[in-house]
């Protein structure tokens, strides 16, 4: 498995910008020239004349921009209607919070800005928080893109702004000056630019097996009290996974009975009248589960048996849909805890275009599969009578999550190169990245283009979190604030 390593400049730890993790020739052994991917060049570098790098600069809102409260209230439909008010209240909390919450909204402005054309499976989600570090089933910890509620086939570049944008709030947020917020989105693209360039020199096999290795990267952050964060956070998933993935705060025994402990308003047991209901479609959702997995993981998920279930409050966006926690048990101590989650049409559906696939939780599974370089060892989806659809993964597996609101403009930089190399190496999996890294070319036009771009959007974004602030002080929305504890706590169980 060719991984990213020290001294390969790769993962965006580097301050010169990401290169290929692993050195492959450009020229086959015969020494001829690779017709094929020089045709891919130019067919990239054609592209330019109808659509400039230049053209992706700036943002200006389009005449008859939908209203963004009124998109925010048309995305909280079919949600638990006493969980959009802790929506609301979580996306008041900053711009940046706002921006992660609204997803719909960005992907109707996105349909509107200028587009190569060239299509890969696109995150939809694409922002610097849903990205971390997690266990592959070869137990080793790898970096990538973790949140895939949104995905579906798409241009490139709409993932790429929105990540970009992401650094600028984000930046914003940590009381950087304007330079450097600018700087951080800027770094993200250039390495995307850099990274898809390598890429697209490699062989098919070799962009596959590459992957971002946590441990690798770690010496390198240049930030001394957060690369010990880090080491210390490894480590203590590391001993989490050590004892079986046991986790005092959700398993208790109740009644001589392994139970999910409530940790309300985040971790909840339904109350008595509509328990039965809820366990019921829990139930039948999971055997429909079993059948989407391979054979040999049918075999080791029938080692367990079902215990016990919880509603779970998740995220920003997610927030009121519906989430269940579910506690399987091999032996006493050896138990497993699974999510299961509701998958809903992507926010990118009437833009990009329907899903091929009948159910939303195997279009997030298979976008998933195709986007990271390792998945889940339980990674599946069911659903439900009435049209519910969901996907189902691990709860935690060696989960380690950025804290990016400690980082300083030095670290920012690295993390926005390691993200950068992160999406381009997801969208050379299912793209073309010879086209790709055709338009881009080698200089820094296109990355200053929408480096302009983040900025000008952060500001939309700021704009759109006071009508949603506005919104709630007219009465229009309610929105639930809640307590440091609870916000904590929520950070935890995720």
């Amino acid at each position: 498995m060719a991984e990213a390593k020290a001294g390969a400049a790769a993962p965006g730890i580097s301050a010169g910008g990401a290169q290929p993790a692993v050195a492959v020739e450009e020229k086959p052994a015969s020494g001829k020239p690779d017709r094929r991917r020089e045709a891919s060049l130019l067919r990239g570098r054609s592209i330019r004349s109808n659509c400039p790098r230049s053209s992706h600069a700036g943002w200006r809102p389009a005449a008859g921009r939908p209203d963004p409260v009124a998109l925010l209230e048309e995305s909280s439909k079919g949600r638990i209607p006493d969980l959009i008010p802790v929506r609301y209240g979580r996306m008041m909390a900053s711009p940046f919070a706002f921006f992660r919450g609204a997803a719909m909204n960005m992907a109707a402005d996105l349909a509107g800005t200028p587009a190569t054309g060239l299509r890969v499976q696109a995150c939809g989600d694409c922002h610097l928080l849903n990205f971390g570090g997690f266990a592959t089933p070869e137990r080793r910890l790898v970096f990538d893109i973790n949140d895939f509620d949104e995905t579906l086939p798409a241009p490139w570049e709409w993932d790429l702004k929105r990540l970009a944008t992401s650094f600028v709030l984000a930046g914003r947020d940590n009381r950087f000056a304007a330079a450097q917020s600018r700087d951080a989105a800027l770094a993200c693209v250039r390495s995307y630019r850099e990274s898809m360039a390598g890429f697209a020199r490699m062989r098919a096999l070799d962009v596959w097996y590459q992957r971002a290795d946590l441990e690798g990267l770690i010496p390198r952050i240049e930030d001394e009290a957060v690369r010990k964060g880090v080491r210390k956070r490894l480590e203590k998933a590391r001993e989490q996974s050590a004892r079986e993935h046991a986790d005092p705060r959700l398993a208790e025994v109740a009644g001589g009975e392994a139970a999910i402990r409530d940790s309300p308003p985040l971790i909840y047991h339904f109350p008595g009248e509509g328990r039965d209901a809820f366990t019921s479609s829990v139930i039948t959702a999971f055997a429909g589960y079993r059948e989407s997995l391979a054979d040999d993981r049918k075999r080791l998920l029938d080692r367990f048996a079902l215990k016990d279930m919880a509603m779970k409050v998740v995220g920003v966006g997610s927030v009121g849909t519906f989430c269940a926690v579910v506690l399987l048990l091999a032996n006493e101590d050896d138990p497993l805890f699974l999510q299961v989650k509701e998958a809903r049409a992507s926010v990118l559906e009437p833009y990009a275009g329907e899903s091929v696939y009948a159910n939303h939780g195997r279009r997030v599974v298979n976008g998933c599969r195709l986007m990271q370089s390792a998945s889940d060892l339980f990674l599946g989806w069911t659903e439900l009578e009435g049209g519910q659809h969901y996907h189902v993964r691990q709860l935690k597996d060696m989960k380690i999550k950025p804290t990016v609101e400690v980082y300083g403009p030095g670290t920012m930089l690295q993390y926005a190169e390691l993200c950068g190399w992160t999406v381009a190496r997801a969208h050379s999996r299912s793209g073309e990245p010879a086209e790709i890294a055709g338009y881009l070319g080698k200089s820094d036009a296109f990355d200053q283009a929408v480096a302009d771009f983040a900025v000008a959007y952060a500001d939309q974004t700021e704009a759109d979190h006071r009508a949603l602030e506005e919104a709630v002080k007219s009465g229009r929305l309610r929105a639930v604030i809640e307590t440091p504890a609870e916000e904590k706590a929520d950070g935890k169980a995720g």
